[in-house]
């Protein structure tokens, strides 16, 4: 590929996070951690062992992990001592399988209850929420009790969806589920951090938009660590800061600073989470799918996005693996036959530019290895179709981040190499 350019100069290497480099980045989350959810996929292959799944998050090089323990498959009948992980009624076999594996393999579960068993509901679907507090305070107390080490914690997902939840009313998710469950997690872990909310971007049929839901979870006096959200695009013509409408009810990652605005008037200077997020593609959904290519320079700008907002701490990309039903979620780094997709290669090194100033460009990366501190990577430009670095290799800070600020002519195609992955980014074209 053909690209004239000016004589490069490499202006300067903002290494820390804290640095301002912009407006816009002046106030960045230099603790947003980066994670994956897969649940099926993680538990049931089609292909290989539950150890050879977990090596494969390992080499993804983000330290998160969502996963869902399902209060109706753990408990599907009445406990006689409910705050026992030890009581007979509790079959642990699936979430201890998963649970320990991401242990034995140094991953950070962010475990999400979900799901009421039928005799905690008068027989009804999990959906329903209980009608007694105190069967969702104990059950969260056998479950910290079962698993001291998780540190992060989700209650529910998406309650404000008639599908997740009923009544699909915020009074009925803080008062019977939210605060009986942060309670007990913290009366046992008083070190955990546990989400609230996991709030789907829109209403849906018989639900409750995001904005009415901060508001209904104020006036029932939610107890949360963070507000946990999933703000997946409305069309897919919308970018993670384009495209998303500033005056609907609902919240999307490119009108998230509504929530933000939101989640301070009510509750105050708390951490946001990001638990929930992709694109879908095309292939394989003609219908909503974004283009491979677009998808993959997507989910590199959430991840800066996320790093330069306020009060982010955490983005999780949803799925690794497409789902098979073509009419549920194609939003994976690999398709269904596990072929690559330009994902894969994108959530492993993001790259994408942050701003530019005439001939100057500011472009932001991460490298992502599974190690702390600070790593080795190399900044390369297309010049007369060969790849040629610009300056020697740098080091990330110590969250993996990098800022540059190179000056170029627009049209220019940039890469990053990683030697410790032995891997190159996505190629980025400075507009």
């Amino acid at each position: 590929m053909r690209t004239t350019t000016r004589r490069l100069t490499l202006i300067v290497l903002l290494a820390a996070l804290a640095a301002p480099v912009s407006a816009g980045s002046a106030h960045a989350s230099s603790g947003v951690r980066y994670g994956i959810q897969d649940d099926a996929w993680l538990e049931f292959g089609p292909q290989g062992t539950l150890d050879q799944r977990l090596k494969t998050l390992e080499r993804l090089g983000v330290p998160l992990v969502r996963f869902t323990l399902r209060w109706n498959q753990v408990a599907p009948r009445r406990p006689k001592d409910a705050t026992s992980p030890r009581d007979r009624a509790y079959d642990w076999r699936r979430p201890d399988r998963v649970l320990r594996g991401l242990r034995r393999h140094d991953l950070t579960p962010v475990l999400t209850l979900v799901g009421t068993p039928a005799w905690a509901n008068g027989g009804r679907a999990p959906n329903f929420a209980p009608p007694r507090p105190r069967d969702f305070r104990r059950f969260a107390t056998a479950v910290a009790r079962r698993y001291p080490w998780v540190r992060y914690w989700l209650i529910w997902s998406e309650p404000n969806k008639r599908l997740w939840l009923r009544p699909t009313k915020a009074s009925i998710y803080v008062r019977h589920l939210l605060n009986p469950g942060y309670e007990a997690i913290h009366a046992v872990l008083p070190h955990a951090r546990v989400g609230g909310a996991a709030t789907g971007p829109k209403a849906g049929a018989g639900g409750v938009s995001p904005v009415t839901w901060v508001r209904g979870m104020a006036a029932a006096r939610a107890k949360f660590d963070a507000y946990a959200h999933h703000p997946y695009p409305s069309t897919p013509s919308e970018t993670p800061s384009s495209g998303g409408c500033k005056n609907c009810p609902w919240i999307t990652m490119a009108t998230i600073r509504k929530l933000l605005i939101l989640v301070k008037r009510h509750f105050g200077s708390k951490p946001v989470w990001l638990t929930e997020y992709g694109y879908q593609t095309n292939p394989p959904d003609t219908f909503l799918g974004v283009t491979l290519k677009r998808q993959a320079t997507n989910l590199s700008l959430a991840a800066m996005r996320a790093w330069r907002l306020p009060r982010v701490t955490m983005l999780i990309q949803y799925l690794y693996r497409d789902e098979p039903q073509l009419s549920r979620f194609q939003t994976g780094l690999v398709f269904i036959d596990d072929r690559w997709k330009p994902s894969l290669q994108a959530f492993r090194l993001p790259f994408a530019q942050m701003g530019r100033r005439g001939l100057q460009a500011i472009v932001w990366g991460q490298v992502r290895d599974g190690r702390s501190g600070r790593k080795t990577y190399r900044l390369e430009v297309l010049r007369k179709n060969v790849w040629k670095p610009v300056g020697r290799a740098r080091l990330t800070n110590d969250h993996g981040v990098f800022i540059r600020t190179i000056r170029i002519k627009p049209g220019a195609l940039f890469r990053i190499w990683s030697p410790k992955q032995r891997r190159f980014s996505q190629q980025l074209r400075i507009r």
